[in-house]
């Protein structure tokens, strides 16, 4: 590989001929070859948004020329249209500060920048009025909003909707309810259907509400949180600017010290992605057991067939979506955990495992959003319901007896139940033989349909 001397206050390097980035950026692709995995590409083109943003204020405020104001934004616009994203190699497990990250953009834009004629400086004009400290906390909090709003909580929506759908158009089937794994008194589908609705739409009000820190930004805080070398204004306009750019309403944080020595939004948002990862990994476990058999399983419904499940059996077919979905939750609810013991290293006036929550942030997010629209559109929206298999088991379910406890006491509808259980018989049949009660009248109390509806039987 041919390459190039560059110059930093270190002194000089070699770096590849044809990369845009320069000494500080290869400095750290030799420092850190740690896991072979570069920084997220929104969170790449959220410190792009940052300098785009950062080169309005400064001309704005007349700090910085026009001539480099508009070629930094012209190369920020590039870089954050992904035009670039091979030229960002840095390790996610580099300098804790996220340094590196900050320099490698503030030298990709440079380079960029320069070739309209200008001489730009990565941190004289690039990085002005900015440090890494309050970019890389401001650069998580954005391209986690950013993805948020755009990725995962549209996701989350549709699903919503699928499920809502479905759950209308099951209303109609009744079905065993379980507790503990075991037969219980029966529901309807669209009220087990509708209980994952709730779920999800819980999810989305609490991703919401931590929006609402998310969307408090540490810039302008500059290297400790006293905004020592940014104007006063300079936070509030670097506020406005990135929210025109994203649609999303940013202001700076109340303290800015707590900004760079905290990830508390991030931690909060990261476990409210671990619960959605728990509601996800409840709806997969729950399709899979209602999918299982064909024949030798529960059966209750069928998932679309994607693709043969086996190398030695032949046409057997497993529950492929679910199974993505449940271990994608898994690697949410371990993230999480990095990014709770990265979120405890803020030491003094600065946390140090800001990258870390980065990439686990955003991957989190990724990984969400793309299972939840999995879930809607392979598995929610096309699942048949075996209803030759519902009816069966429901019509000879011992449990139903429950409706009885009024009638003819608790220990009486017990006996009926074991002598059910132990006969293979419908409980009616049991309860007219051991009870004073008449068909009609059992009909009546024991009515799978009536009994969803909930209160006393009567």
């Amino acid at each position: 590989m041919s390459t190039r001397i560059e110059r930093d206050s270190m002194g000089e390097l070699e770096v590849p001929e044809k990369a845009l980035y320069g000494a500080q950026t290869q400095r750290a692709v030799n420092n850190f070859p740690v896991s072979g995995s570069p920084m997220p590409s929104r969170f790449i083109h959220a410190i792009a948004r940052i300098k785009l943003a950062a080169a309005h204020t400064n001309r704005d405020l007349g700090l910085l020329d026009s001539g480099r104001a508009d070629a930094i934004i012209k190369a920020a616009e590039a870089v954050i249209a992904g035009e670039h994203d091979n030229q960002f190699p840095v390790d996610v497990f580099q300098t804790g500060s996220g340094t590196s990250s900050n320099m490698n953009v503030n030298e990709v834009i440079a380079t960029l920048a320069s070739r309209e004629g200008v001489e730009v400086n990565p941190n004289d004009h690039v990085n002005m009025g900015q440090s890494s400290n309050d970019v890389i906390p401001t650069a998580i909090h954005v391209a986690a909003a950013i993805a948020v709003d755009t990725h995962l909580r549209p996701a989350l929506v549709h699903l919503h909707a699928q499920i809502t759908q479905r759950a209308d158009i099951l209303q109609h089937v009744t079905k065993t309810g379980r507790t503990h794994l075991m037969d219980a008194m029966p529901l309807r589908m669209d009220q087990e259907l509708g209980a994952w609705a709730s779920q999800i739409n819980q999810a989305i009000e609490r991703l919401d509400s931590a929006m609402q820190r998310l969307c408090r930004l540490a810039q302008g805080g500059t290297a400790v949180g006293t905004g020592i070398n940014a104007p006063p204004e300079f936070a509030g306009r670097m506020a406005q600017h990135l929210s025109r750019q994203t649609g999303l309403s940013f202001e700076p944080n109340d303290s800015f010290f707590a900004s760079l020595a905290s990830q508390d939004a991030a931690v909060e948002l990261s476990g409210q992605l671990k619960g959605l990862a728990c509601v996800v990994m409840k709806i997969a476990n729950d399709l899979r057991w209602m999918n299982s058999g064909p024949l030798a399983g529960l059966g209750e419904i069928e998932l679309e067939a994607l693709q043969p499940g086996s190398s030695i059996m032949p046409g057997k077919v497993n529950p492929v979506i679910p199974e993505s979905a449940a271990q994608a939750a898994a690697q949410v609810i371990g993230l999480d955990m990095a990014i709770t013991v990265a979120g405890q290293s803020g030491n003094f006036q600065l946390n140090v495992m800001l990258p870390l929550v980065a990439s686990n942030l955003l991957t989190s997010i990724m990984l969400m959003g793309n299972t939840a629209s999995l879930l809607a559109d392979r598995a929610i929206a096309t699942f048949k319901v075996r209803e030759d298999n519902l009816q069966g088991p429901l019509a000879r379910n011992p449990i139903l007896v429950t409706a009885l406890n009024n009638v003819i006491g608790y220990n009486a509808a017990a006996a009926v139940a074991k002598k059910a259980y132990q006969a293979g018989r419908p409980i009616i049949d049991v309860a007219e033989e051991q009870t004073d009660l008449d068909r009609e009248t059992l009909e009546r109390l024991l009515d799978p349909v009536v009994l969803t509806r909930g209160g006393i039987p009567e």
